[in-house]
């Protein structure tokens, strides 16, 4: 029992505050967002491939 009473007493101490942790998970999905956002519309681009019919 002292055991578990051991674990509810200690902490964790993180290297900055936890808001910091949401902000970098924010940040990589936007950037992740902007790659994708990037990608669109590429098959259009190129219109030669999208051709199947005609060789």
């Amino acid at each position: 029992m002292k055991h578990l009473e051991a674990m509810a007493e200690s902490t964790v101490s993180y290297p900055f505050p936890t808001i910091v942790f949401g902000a970098i998970a924010m940040t990589i999905f936007i950037a992740l967002a902007i790659v994708t956002w990037s990608y669109r519309d590429v098959a259009n681009r190129h219109d030669h491939k999208s051709d199947k019919g005609n060789h």
